[in-house]
């Protein structure tokens, strides 16, 4: 068997096999080929040793504003993919039918990295966020277009993975409730998943919750009072816990204002871990307090949430979201991506969004990344010197 290259000598974390353990990692045509000790490599193979690191899959950030220079809030998406080990990168909501062809076409066709994509129910996406305007894109119904949502949504299925929107007294003001039905009519209407944003009330937490479906998204799940998934007494509320029995999926959508230690360590003890750990990554929190997403999976590695189930949080658990299982997996014949890892042990101070710090013990960091089938910009290349088997 031939391979294009080998990752040598790893610890390999694969929660979709159940493996934690040391193995070589190898790649051909731009997919995952196998993973076993010891891999003979036929001459010619690129070879890249990386004993004393951590291999998993090709790290996933379900939540993410990648639409550059088309919209204020979004970022560079190869140069985010490759500080964090991210190999696809989730766009959810940033752009909508009234702009979605220059996304395509100027962002995600020319990237080195990954780029899926929820679309927005809003004509024009996410279009007023940034420090100085702040306009809530479903505030104002006439701004919506669900029409134009569905049939671009079905003509570009091989990069639209969902339907968002974005309801809270934020996002749409007083019109929350039919903001959610007319994205959840579109979502129907193509067969999709829905990402439903929320933020202050209204509508209530509870409430968005109730409305959701089977393999749907709430996205900002840990998020602070008001329009916490928490009681007073710090109880996972009941009404989240029959969602989650339901199929509704929790993602956490870190972001500038959406995530808190607090609701974390509530809903932690409560044994309601998140399905997916996202950064919702843009202009006004890539700085802090989300940072990247290899920061917000060490937050909940330092508050007690098992390396495995951290790293299925952004692997396996959102492929499934997505409905790729291709990604998100070492299997053979999956997409060929893989991301390395360190943890580094000492004392890291991390933020939430709303000024709380906790002192951590780990930090989960990027080192370098494959993506189909090839060592793409690795962080610090000289660590993992190439050779080719003769």
């Amino acid at each position: 068997m031939t391979f294009d290259l080998i990752l040598r000598g790893g610890r390999v974390i694969d929660p979709s096999q159940k493996i934690d353990g040391v193995r070589d990692v190898a790649f051909r045509d731009g997919k995952v080929a196998a993973v076993a000790k010891d891999l003979k490599a036929p001459a010619g193979t690129e070879i890249r040793d990386v004993s004393g690191y951590i291999v998993t899959p090709g790290l996933i950030d379900l939540h993410t504003h990648v639409y550059w220079g088309g919209t204020s809030l979004g970022i560079d998406a190869e140069e985010f993919c490759r500080t964090s080990g991210v190999t696809t990168a989730v766009d959810t909501g940033s752009a909508g039918p009234g702009n979605w062809k220059g996304f395509r076409k100027h962002v995600i066709e020319p990237s080195q990295v990954r780029i899926l994509a929820y679309l927005h129910v809003s004509h024009a996406g996410i279009y007023g966020f940034d420090k100085r305007v702040m306009v809530g894109e479903s505030r104002e119904i006439m701004h919506l277009n669900p029409i134009d949502c569905a049939e671009v949504a079905d003509a570009n299925r091989d990069l639209i993975v969902g339907i968002k929107v974005r309801v809270g007294l934020h996002a749409s003001g007083t019109n929350g409730e039919a903001a959610l039905d007319m994205a959840l009519q579109v979502a129907n209407e193509v067969g999709m998943p829905l990402m439903a944003h929320i933020d202050h009330p209204p509508p209530s937490y509870e409430h968005v919750i109730g409305r959701l479906r089977p393999g749907d998204v709430l996205t900002h799940a840990f998020r602070p009072f008001p329009n916490a998934p928490i009681t007073a007494q710090g109880a996972v509320k009941p009404e989240v816990i029959a969602a989650r029995k339901k199929g509704v999926i929790f993602d956490i959508g870190h972001g500038k204002g959406s995530f808190s230690f607090k609701t974390t360590r509530a809903m932690l003890a409560g044994g309601f871990e998140p399905d997916v750990i996202s950064s919702d990554v843009h202009t006004l929190c890539i700085e802090g307090p989300a940072f990247d997403q290899v920061t917000t999976l060490s937050k909940f590695l330092c508050m007690g949430m098992p390396l495995d189930r951290v790293i299925a949080a952004s692997t396996v658990n959102a492929a499934m979201a997505l409905k790729r299982p291709e990604l998100g997996s070492l299997k053979p014949g999956s997409a060929g991506d893989a991301t390395i890892l360190t943890i580094k042990d000492g004392k890291f101070d991390y933020v939430d969004v709303v000024g709380e710090h906790l002192i951590g013990d780990k930090k989960i960091v990027a080192e370098g990344t494959v993506v189909a089938g090839k060592w793409w910009h690795p962080k610090r290349s000289t660590r993992f010197r190439k050779t080719v088997a003769a």
